[in-house]
């Protein structure tokens, strides 16, 4: 008898205790502002084809929220993306000042090179990080770099580096390159000129595209006679406007591959790539947006996943925190690209892989096999350490 009421004060106890209701952690809120510039239409189109996007990456930053407060249920955390998209005409830093500047620790831009550098250096002495999802330009991981700054989508060298490395392997030695008359062009073309040097190419000839005709009615012999050559093994185009680069294909004096800004490109982010799990975040973006993935949606994508991945793994929305574990070596970020992505400690790139894609078919990721470095091969991919203009730590 005394043994049962033993069981039954026990078992009452259990009940007690099960109908107590524990405290509830408190909810971490971590407000994120997104700030882009509308493009305008371009007064010289290509194509009619592919439909002009004036706010590519804001879907992109909006899927990768999804992300973040879906493991957020678990860790008590609560992401918030506060949009702010200026017109074409509009004032950036105005509206930085006016809405951003001291409201937020967390601030993706998807801006030009100008403007991101505008907007970082309005916020030297306040307690900002800034992801860069927008720019993919040397000097700002180099000289023109900034302590607040990190930068998500691979630079015009590591692009550079990632088709140089291709043909290398491929043994296509001798480039013949041609410059549009963009200063971007002017940009790309430098990075090409040093991965050359770099892998031991050869630039046979170089040529600018200065025909100021509509490309589209008189290719056919003009770009024939343009392309006559010494012999070369490819032909490497800077046109990043794509104002003349497409209709080149086919139509050069000698039957070569045309790799660069049209051909065979290297990108962050192509609609072809279905390795590493990328299948399921491609339909999962075209749902949300009604269209294919591309550069800017993926660095957005990237830059609100890595604020996610260090507030999770710090359990924390400190900025200093955060801002520590991203710039350390234990940060690494998925980015379905097969090699884990994380921050390079001297100038804030995120170190990733590059595809090299053709219109229709993803060709090969790089680093390709057998380039080595003594650290990661992913440093192979750009300015390492050594060369770099900046050194941040």
């Amino acid at each position: 008898m005394k043994n049962f009421l033993y069981f039954l004060l026990a078992i009452n106890s259990l009940q007690s205790f099960a109908a107590t209701k524990l405290p509830t952690p408190a909810v971490q809120n971590i407000d994120i502002a997104y700030l882009s510039q509308e493009l305008a239409p371009p007064t010289e189109m290509l194509s009619n084809l592919d439909p002009f996007i004036a706010n590519k990456g804001v879907e992109g930053a909006e899927l990768a929220i999804s992300d973040n407060n879906t493991t957020g249920q678990f860790t008590h955390q609560n992401f918030i993306l506060h949009k702010f998209n200026v017109p074409p005409a509009g004032n950036v830093a105005d509206v930085f000042k006016q809405n951003i500047a001291t409201k937020f620790h967390y601030v993706i831009t998807n801006l030009n090179a100008a403007k991101t550098l505008e907007i970082s250096d309005l916020a030297t002495n306040s307690d900002t990080l800034f992801f860069d999802a927008g720019t993919v330009d040397d000097a700002l991981r180099n000289e023109q770099c900034r302590q607040n700054t990190l930068h998500l989508l691979p630079s015009r060298a590591m692009k550079a580096d990632a088709l140089a490395q291709y043909l290398m392997k491929k043994r296509w030695a001798k480039w013949f390159l041609v410059v549009g008359n963009a200063p971007e062009d002017a940009l790309f073309a430098t990075a090409l000129k040093r991965a050359a040097k770099k892998f031991g190419m050869k630039i046979v000839t170089e040529k600018k595209w200065e025909h100021t005709f509509d490309a589209r009615k008189s290719t056919q012999s003009d770009v024939s006679v343009f392309t006559q050559s010494d012999d070369y093994d490819v032909l490497v185009v800077a046109d990043e406007q794509g104002l003349f680069g497409e209709y080149l294909a086919y139509r050069t004096w000698l039957a070569r591959p045309i790799v660069g800004t049209q051909g065979l490109t290297a990108t962050a982010w192509h609609s072809t790539h279905d390795l590493w799990g990328a299948t399921q975040i491609q339909h999962r973006f075209q749902e949300l947006a009604k269209r294919n993935m591309e550069e800017p949606d993926y660095g957005a994508y990237l830059a609100v996943r890595a604020i996610g991945e260090a507030a999770t793994r710090t359990k924390s929305a400190d900025l200093k925190t955060v801002r520590d574990y991203l710039r350390s070596p234990q940060f690494t970020l998925q980015g379905y690209k097969g090699n884990a992505l994380s921050f390079r400690a001297w100038d804030g790139q995120l170190r990733q892989s590059i595809l090299l894609a053709a219109p229709r078919s993803l060709v090969a990721v790089a680093p390709i096999e057998g380039f080595l470095h003594p650290k990661t091969e992913l440093d192979t991919l750009g300015f390492d350490e050594h060369e770099s203009g900046c050194h941040l730590r």
